[in-house]
């Protein structure tokens, strides 16, 4: 599974301020009054704990057990119930209907194709009552495009290292990291490496807006920097929150 090695260090190398920003940005256009939130892709739960503690009543849903199992100690920590559920977010069906339902962290990005894409909007709108609200977020053109390609990051902690490289996708707009993490073996007295890599894509806004239009959405908001800015040529992500017709 794609996040079986990453799990053991995702929250180390995740800058956490990014869930307060997501939290308001939710918070700003619902208001929490114990409704059900179900948060798409919810990985190791900071975000999910979050809005639980904000006022909303939250199931993180995600495709790693690890991530899960991650969320769960992160909500016994904090004290907040999460309902926590393993699956794919291109099949919802066996989940009951949410008022709200969120993706963030440009989970839509590791979509194959546009239509898994509307797969997944669809599957979102069929939870949906009407006038319920759906708020992700995803990778623009140009930070697909331009601040990609090229990209390297490097951590190192007591623990482990960790090296991030990425490179042009063989899709339009696409990118693929590759991820090598050095973790510590005691009974070696040594670091095994571990390569992942993660493989991303996005699309032309104008064909976001067409899947969410033909998947049953409406009064689609479009902004950046997290609702506080209108999209411009150099805005790395895109926010969307739409409403259901």
């Amino acid at each position: 599974m794609i996040y079986t090695t990453f799990a053991e260090v995702y929250d180390q190398l995740m800058d956490q301020s990014l869930y307060l920003r997501w939290r308001d940005y939710v918070k700003k256009r619902v208001v929490p009054n114990h409704q059900p939130l179900l948060e798409l892709a919810g990985g190791s739960g900071f975000l999910a704990v979050m809005l639980a503690e904000a006022g909303y009543q939250v199931t993180n849903f995600d495709l790693s057990a690890d991530m899960l199992t991650l969320a769960k100690e992160k909500a016994v920590d904090a004290g907040v119930e999460l309902n926590l559920i393993q699956g794919d977010m291109r099949d919802l069906q066996d989940l009951p209907t949410f008022p709200v339902v969120t993706c963030f962290d440009d989970s839509i990005c590791y979509m194959p194709d546009l239509g898994a894409v509307r797969q997944v909007f669809a599957q979102v709108a069929a939870l949906l009552p009407s006038g319920g609200d759906f708020l992700f977020d995803a990778h623009s053109l140009y930070q697909m495009d331009q601040v990609f390609p090229g990209y390297m990051y490097n951590y190192q902690s007591d623990d482990f290292a960790f090296l991030w490289n990425s490179f042009v996708g063989e899709k339009p707009h696409s990118i693929e990291h590759d991820l090598t993490f050095f973790i510590y073996d005691e009974g070696l007295d040594a670091y095994k490496p571990l390569t992942e890599t993660h493989k991303e894509r996005t699309y032309p806004l104008e064909d976001y807006l067409a899947a969410l239009q033909a998947t049953g959405f409406e009064k689609i908001e479009v902004t950046a920097d997290f609702g506080m800015q209108p999209v411009s040529a150099k805005s790395t992500r895109w926010f969307f929150h739409a409403k259901k017709r």
